[in-house]
């Protein structure tokens, strides 16, 4: 049966305040849990932080003193959920095992977007981000067996595959070549603005986990990657963040922001396996369905505008963690080469592209392709985890007598 927050009752704004001990929660256990799962809660750690980053700016943006009670009021509940959501994470769990989690997040969320995205220029957006998360995982994994002697599989399961993709050093872009188009607020699917919304948010936690935590390795390749990826990460929030229409206004996108949370909590309560961690996503939803209420008050008194004008009738086909292998190697067989020109994509390494590559890389390799290489020297080959058969590029297979190391 469909789903539709703006009916439900939820629980009301002012009576969401919890103790101490409700959200002391324990954390869970990483050798057991189900690597979806993980998932699940890096994302919506993301997503709450951005609407905690969101209302805080937008209470910035106005001197009107009942409105920045109401957007404190919403901002400390959401931040109690936040602090619930990442603290989930146990802390036996190294830094660089987490970020192999926040990269299986980038690879198969943005896939799932992609492949249901219903905007043709939006989708290319995704599909082009995605082939560089896809990427930093092959890299951070190969630093992981290194470092830590461990394998990427102990994290991600073989639910998301390990191999090389675009090159991380041809992510490095001049920043004008990382501005979009933005869609049109009064003519885009409001499904499509929630896309936006995820992915944006997603690439923003990623982009502040690696800045803040790279400089705590000592080992000097960890330190450096972590540097060049977090630079990678800088140029996705402002891929994500210029498909956004500029036009919106602040209690337009705080609406979309508590949509939203309503949309993903819902998602992910119905595909949930651990039940304690279910159970969770169930409280959160029915908190948000009040925070959505009560933006949908301000829209209603500020703006004199309909909130129903402005979402989906109901709840869209659930957002799914589940494996994207077969659409990943078809977007490396055909996308691959590509950069960005403009708003637009090419084939060709323009001279912008060139020079920006000259000016990053004209004293030697980037870390990324110096981490693979200590692990080839190291191990005789670098690491990957290929279930469905080998690289759908060519040239991008493993040399004739190298072992697999899968």
């Amino acid at each position: 049966m469909a789903f539709d927050p703006m009916q439900e009752n939820g629980i009301p704004l002012d009576e969401q305040i919890r103790s101490w001990r409700e959200l002391n929660v324990e954390p869970f256990d990483p050798d057991v849990v189900h690597p979806y799962t993980r998932c699940r809660v890096i994302t919506m750690n993301g997503i709450e932080m951005e609407s905690i980053f969101f209302s805080h700016n937008f209470a910035r943006h106005t001197n009107d003193t009942e409105l920045r009670r109401q957007l404190a009021l919403s901002r400390y509940v959401e931040s109690q959920q936040q602090r619930v959501v990442n603290w989930l994470l146990p802390g036996w769990s190294s830094v660089l095992e987490t970020t192999i989690a926040y990269e299986q997040v980038a690879t198969d969320l943005t896939s799932w977007v992609a492949r249901n995205e219903p905007d043709p220029y939006l989708r290319q957006a995704y599909e082009f981000g995605v082939l560089e998360d896809f990427d930093h995982l092959y890299r951070y994994s190969n630093l992981y067996e290194m470092i830590e002697h461990r394998k990427a599989e102990k994290i991600i399961d073989e639910l998301t595959e390990v191999m090389p993709a675009r090159p991380t050093r041809m992510h490095h872009r001049h920043p004008v070549d990382n501005v979009r188009k933005n869609y049109d607020r009064d003519a885009t699917d409001p499904l499509s603005k929630l896309h936006q919304l995820t992915i944006m948010s997603a690439e923003q936690q990623t982009l502040n986990f690696y800045a803040n935590t790279g400089p705590q390795y000592m080992e000097p390749i960890a330190r450096q990657l972590y540097q060049e990826i977090a630079m990678v990460e800088e140029e996705h929030v402002t891929h994500y963040e210029s498909l956004l229409d500029g036009e919106e206004t602040w209690l337009e996108q705080l609406l979309l922001h508590e949509y939203n949370e309503c949309y993903l909590y819902y998602s992910f309560m119905e595909q949930e396996v651990e039940p304690r961690i279910k159970r969770i996503w169930e409280l959160h939803l029915a908190m948000e369905i009040g925070q959505l209420q009560a933006a949908c008050d301000l829209l209603r008194r500020y703006e004199d505008r309909d909130p129903a004008e402005l979402l989906p009738r109901e709840i869209p086909s659930v957002l799914l963690f589940e494996p994207n292998k077969e659409f990943l190697r078809t977007l490396l067989a055909e996308q691959m080469d590509l950069t960005t020109l403009g708003t637009g994509y090419v084939r060709d390494q323009h001279e912008r592209f060139v020079k920006m590559q000259e000016r990053l890389q004209g004293d030697g390799p980037p870390p990324s392709d110096l981490v693979v290489a200590a692990h080839e020297e190291r191990f005789g080959g670098d690491y990957r985890s290929e279930q469905e058969g080998p690289h759908p590029v060519a040239s991008m297979r493993r040399q004739s007598g190298a072992e697999a190391r899968v």
